[in-house]
């Protein structure tokens, strides 16, 4: 029996169980998804030197806030280049402009269809030179 492994990695940082749960399933065939609860745990694995390809991450969290965690990893030199999508529960357009501006690659509202997020992802990935098969 030949099965294939995820060849890339994605960060999953979510206060929320059922978030985590849908995005470990939903793209499990893909990645290689770990997840965390919050940005100080995300933050703590990288350095530890597990890079991920993607990172999907919330904006309001316990310990360290979306745009806390966004400042953190751009301004590291050798994690800033990691592409980071924003989920988040407010469809604010000052959110949005904030989250953007701080160096996120795409924002999407909750709930979210995981086709949408996963064709969005594939284009910030091919932007980034990663095939996503």
């Amino acid at each position: 029996m030949n099965q294939s492994t995820p060849q890339l990695s994605m960060l999953a940082i979510h206060d929320e169980v059922s978030i985590k749960l849908i995005l470990q399933h939903y793209f499990k065939d893909v990645f290689s998804v770990v997840a965390k609860g919050n940005g100080k745990e995300a933050l703590a694995r990288m350095q530890e030197g597990n890079i991920p390809d993607i990172i999907v991450e919330d904006l309001n969290m316990p310990e360290m806030d979306g745009y806390t965690f966004i400042y953190q990893v751009r301004s590291s030199g050798y994690l800033k280049n990691i592409p980071m999508v924003m989920l988040s529960g407010s469809d604010s357009t000052d959110n949005k402009i904030r989250c953007l501006e701080s160096g996120a690659d795409d924002f999407i509202v909750k709930p979210f269809n995981p086709r949408e997020l996963s064709t969005r992802m594939n284009g910030i990935l091919r932007c980034n030179g990663k095939k996503n098969s």
